[in-house]
């Protein structure tokens, strides 16, 4: 009502300002003709002729109507150049100030709650140097003054900064235009008052803070290269320090725009994931998946059977898919695509140079323009009493640890209960292992709503994990031959004997050794970036998991695409790193998947959704294939289609969200997802139902009340 109120009040004076044919006065024609009349006012009363017209100023900008302009001029031709322009300084912020306002209130909560994610970038910049933009495009007249105002309104910059912002920038063309009405006898259109070479001139003065920007900017850069030596001459455009998914990539990107780049690599190429992570993970969970069939094979109509199987060859196969995997990383492979790839250990001697300490025991110095530093991350072991002692196994670790092992560890712990935790518990007690999985958190799976972790923890006691979550590693113990994990659980102390523990309870960025220390670069729980990936040093930058936030093999190269072309062409053009849309997946079984927020974020944020919700036990290929369990979760805008986040846990979730990134990273809706033909039978018509249960909610019921009736007048 409050705003109703304000939209027909606004209206009625604009109404009134042609009704009663004000906008006459304020033509060049018409102030010309009634600066006789406007100077006998002025000489019998001067005070309410300035307050009348500082007033009547105010409310033409207010309302954005046209001739602002004219009444610069006329307040030159009636005051002087002095009081001409103290008055039209004030009268036009003060009205521009009123037009941010009513903008504001009107509009910008429909537009930020309709646009909030895409306008996210842009509220961000404003936080940070919305005043400087606001500067810019006062000095220029040429940019329209109630478009700048209502704009303006939209956007989160404090109404006091743009307030004064506009009575600065505004000056120079108030003089100008004031300047110009004192001469009012002499002028015969508005159009002499511009003439090129001044116009010429405000564009230069628009350009003059731009320009002050970067000559700043380069005088933070010149105290922070102050005490190197930059070199005249460089080995390389680029310096790349790891060769995992980050330094891959950014080393591939480089050699393909044929830049000249080094990749430094002290111990694997590929990485955590190839050697530690991913790849070898998801070659034991296929085994692991295969001997749980041959037990539940009853579910496909054959008779269960107990796997019998060497623990060794399943682990013999972990590696033999390492190695069929590791030619697409390997030194011969990069080399053929134009990286000079060099084994050793990297440490930043300056801004441009790398010390190489090689592994065949020599010592090598290269420089680069600019350097990615992707060293990746190192699983945390925690600091518990007596686990040094014990001895741990972590997953950087076991790989070859129980590859030596004729069976899998008969009574096994797993300390943590986050993805990794939870894809190797699962794994163990489908080979054989009695497996504890200790979480000191009061449920596992702790990023995820609370009924994807009950389904989880469902899934992996069905398996013969005892999860024991709210559980409190203390200590661990040795006994003889016999191990201990001491744990708290409500108050109360009980022992876990173990042959073999792991600990999964997260990884940390590897940052001291690489002279990060030496050169200043802050760094906290990863190294610290700007938005463009840069460090405290513009030439030097981070991805992958040692820059954060996210750990995952595919941010890890989203973030080398970045990097590595800001550090080649970041003079020309730079980028933002994205992070809008990152997909993830454990994958425990059924796999938990999911992009976008969950119930439990949208809350914890204050973020209005609607949830809709379909049952993959419903779905044709799912009971053919046994797997109907899990579900599809999709959150969307109240009343919108628009999707803000997708949970989905079954079989193949990880695949199935392909879909969903797709669709939020371009735009599309449910109606689009639901318009579009799904093979059948198929898992991925999961999604379409997904989208035709939301569908189904917001069915137009009025519509097909009259449907209703149309159909039964149509039978007579």
């Amino acid at each position: 009502m409050k705003k109703l109120i304000i939209l027909v009040v606004a209206a009625a004076f604009v109404v009134a300002f042609f009704i009663f044919d004000l906008h006459h006065l304020l033509t060049f024609e018409g102030l010309k003709a009634s600066q006789a009349q406007f100077e006998q006012v002025r000489s019998e009363s001067p005070f309410i002729l300035a307050f009348g017209f500082l007033g009547f100023y105010i409310l033409v900008t207010a309302l954005s109507l046209p001739g602002a302009t004219i009444m610069t001029l006329a307040a030159g031709a009636l005051f002087g150049f002095m009081w001409g322009t103290i008055i039209v300084s004030f009268a036009s912020t003060m009205g521009a100030t009123l037009a941010f306002l009513v903008s504001r209130y009107l509009l910008r909560d429909m537009i930020q709650n309709k646009f909030g994610d895409r306008l996210q970038a842009i509220n961000s910049g404003f936080e940070r140097e919305g005043a400087f933009y606001l500067f810019t495009l006062r000095l220029v007249p040429l940019f329209p003054f109630f478009v700048i105002n209502l704009l303006m309104g939209l956007t989160t910059i404090r109404t006091w900064t743009f307030y004064w912002i506009s009575q600065v920038g505004m000056f120079a063309a108030t003089m100008v235009y004031v300047n110009a009405g004192t001469q009012l006898a002499q002028l015969e259109s508005v159009s002499g008052i511009l003439s090129p070479t001044l116009l010429a001139s405000f564009a230069l003065l628009g350009v003059f803070p731009l320009m002050i920007k970067r000559v700043l900017d380069g005088i933070k850069k010149r105290r922070v290269y102050a005490k190197w030596d930059k070199p005249k001459r460089f080995d390389c455009n680029l310096i790349v320090i790891g060769g995992g998914a980050a330094g891959l990539v950014s080393a591939y990107i480089a050699a393909a725009v044929k830049a000249k780049v080094t990749l430094i690599e002290s111990h694997k190429m590929g990485g955590d994931c190839l050697n530690y992570g991913c790849v070898p993970s998801k070659a034991l969970i296929k085994s692991a998946k295969l001997a749980q069939q041959l037990r539940q094979a009853d579910k496909y109509g054959l008779e269960p059977a107990e796997p019998a199987f060497s623990f060794r060859k399943v682990m013999a196969r972990v590696h033999a898919v390492i190695a069929a995997v590791e030619p697409h990383d390997s030194v011969e492979r990069y080399t053929e695509l134009g990286v000079d790839v060099v084994e050793g250990y990297a440490k930043v001697i300056d801004p441009w140079t790398v010390e190489i300490k090689l592994n065949d025991g020599g010592t090598q110095r290269l420089t680069a323009r600019s350097i990615v530093n992707a060293a990746g991350a190192r699983p945390f072991v925690p600091p518990l009493p007596g686990i040094e002692e014990v001895g741990y196994l972590t997953s950087d670790t076991l790989w070859d640890e129980l590859a030596k092992q004729d069976a899998a560890p008969k009574r096994l712990v797993v300390l943590g209960g986050g993805p990794i935790g939870c894809e190797l518990a699962q794994c163990f007690a489908r080979l054989g292992s009695a497996v504890s999985q200790i979480e000191v958190l009061p449920r596992i799976m702790i990023r995820e709503d609370e009924e994807v972790s009950a389904f989880v923890k469902s899934a992996l006691e069905a398996d013969g994990v005892q999860v024991l979550a709210s559980h409190k590693a203390l200590r661990c113990e040795q006994e003889g031959e016999h191990k201990y994990i001491v744990v708290e659980h409500e108050g109360n102390e009980h022992r876990i004997e173990f042959d073999a523990l792991i600990c999964a309870v997260g990884r940390v960025a590897r940052l001291q050794g690489y002279g990060l220390e030496e050169l200043g670069v802050p760094t906290e729980r990863t190294v610290v970036t700007n938005d463009y990936l840069e460090t405290l040093y513009p030439n030097i930058y981070a991805a992958g998991d040692v820059a954060g936030p996210y750990q995952f093999t595919h941010t890890a190269s989203h973030q080398a695409w970045y990097a590595s072309v800001n550090a080649l062409f970041g003079d020309v053009k730079k980028f933002k790193a994205d992070y809008s849309v990152i997909p993830w997946t454990t994958f425990v079984d059924p796999e938990v998947a999911r992009v976008g927020l969950n119930e439990q974020e949208a809350k914890e944020q204050g973020i209005e959704y609607e949830s809709t919700r379909y049952g993959i036990d419903d779905l044709d290929r799912a009971i053919a294939d046994s797997t109907a369990q899990g579900f599809v979760k999709v959150l969307t805008v109240p009343g919108k289609d628009k999707i803000l986040g997708v949970t989905i846990v079954g079989a193949h979730a990880g695949d199935l969200l392909a879909e969903f990134v797709l669709a939020m990273k371009h735009g599309l809706g449910l109606n689009k997802i639901l318009g579009t033909i799904h093979t059948y039978p198929t898992l991925a018509e999961a999604n379409k139902y997904a989208a035709g249960e939301w569908k189904r909610a917001h069915a137009p019921e009025k519509l097909l009340f009259w449907a209703e009736r149309y159909h039964a007048w149509r039978r007579g």
